[in-house]
C-alpha cells in the first residue's frame, strides 16, 4: 500500500442556514487502505460522508476521485467510475432470493437491472458470478432463502454482495455494525477485512473496537471540522480526542480506550 491517494477533499464544506456541519475538511484516502472516519455525535462525519457520496451536495470545496474532480458529478454516474456506497439501513429485495438479488446488482452494471422479462436461461448466465459472491460474503448456502428470511447481520452481508457485484474500486459504508450483536460484528469486521484485500474502503463507523481492528487510518471529526488523523494508536491517545469522546477530565488515551470496548 503507497502513498497514491485515491481519494481526496479540498476545503469541503456544507453550511444549513448558516450553520457548518463541516467546515474545511482536508481528506485523503490512499488506495488499499481502510480508512475510517469516526467522531462523537453531531461531529459531521455523517454529512461528510454524504457528501462524498454525492448525497448531498457542498457549499464549498471540491472533490477527487482517482484524480477527476467529481464535486458536481451524479452519485450514479460516481458509481460508474467505481466508488460505490452501502448504506446504514440494509437495502435489499426482500421478496426476492439472495441469489436473484445479486443477480439484480450484476444486471445494473450490465444496465439491464430493470429487464426482468428476460428469460430465465439469458439470466442463469450471470448465476456463477453471483454464486461466487455469496460464497465471498459467507451465504452460499442460503441462497434460496428470501432476503426477508435473513436476520439482520446477515442480511448487511447480503448488501455488501450486492455492492461487490458493482465491482467498485472503492467501497464506502455507512455504519456496517449499527444494531448488530457481538457475533454479527466479528462476523461483519471479518468480511470488510476480507473484501478490502483488492479495494478501498472508506468507513463510518461508531464502534470505536471495530475501527481499531480494521483500519490503516482513522480520521476524527469534532464540530464539522478534522480534529486528529492517524493509526489508532496515535488517535487514541490524543488528549483531543480523548476529551471530544469522554469529556474534560477524561485523562489519557485509556479513556478512548474504554470507551471502544464499551462500545463494541
Amino acid at each position: 500500500m503507497g502513498d497514491d491517494v485515491i481519494l481526496e477533499t479540498r476545503g469541503l464544506t456544507k453550511e444549513f442556514k448558516g450553520f457548518a456541519a463541516v467546515s474545511g475538511v482536508d481528506l485523503k484516502v490512499r488506495r488499499g487502505a481502510i480508512h475510517a472516519l469516526i467522531g462523537p455525535n453531531g461531529a459531521g462525519k455523517t454529512t461528510c460522508f454524504n457528501l462524498i457520496t454525492k448525497f448531498l451536495e457542498p457549499t464549498r470545496g471540491t472533490i477527487l476521485f482517482d484524480g477527476r474532480d467529481i464535486t458536481r458529478t451524479k452519485p450514479a454516474d460516481v458509481a460508474q467510475m467505481g466508488m460505490v456506497r452501502s448504506f446504514q439501513i440494509s437495502a435489499t429485495f426482500g421478496h426476492l432470493t439472495l441469489l436473484e438479488n445479486v443477480r439484480v446488482a450484476l444486471q445494473r452494471k450490465l444496465g439491464t437491472s430493470f429487464h426482468f422479462w428476460r428469460s430465465e436461461r439469458s439470466l442463469s448466465a450471470l448465476h456463477e458470478r453471483a454464486e461466487a459472491l455469496l460464497a465471498d460474503v459467507g451465504l452460499a448456502e442460503y441462497r434460496d432463502l428470501t432476503a426477508n428470511e435473513l436476520p439482520y447481520g446477515r442480511k448487511r452481508a447480503l448488501e455488501i454482495a450486492t455492492t461487490l457485484a458493482l465491482d467498485p474500486e472503492m467501497l464506502l459504508l455507512d455504519e456496517p455494525t449499527s444494531g448488530m450483536g457481538r457475533e454479527d460484528i466479528g462476523r461483519t469486521a471479518a468480511l470488510i477485512r476480507r473484501v478490502a484485500k483488492d479495494r478501498t474502503v472508506l468507513m463510518v463507523e461508531h464502534n470505536l473496537s471495530v475501527v481499531a481492528d480494521l483500519s490503516d487510518t482513522i480520521t476524527v471529526l469534532a464540530r464539522g471540522e478534522i480534529l486528529a488523523e492517524g493509526p489508532y494508536e496515535t488517535v487514541s491517545t490524543d488528549p483531543r480526542v480523548v476529551e471530544a469522546y469522554m469529556g474534560t477530565g477524561a485523562g489519557t488515551g485509556a479513556g478512548t480506550d474504554a470507551a471502544a470496548h464499551a462500545d463494541a
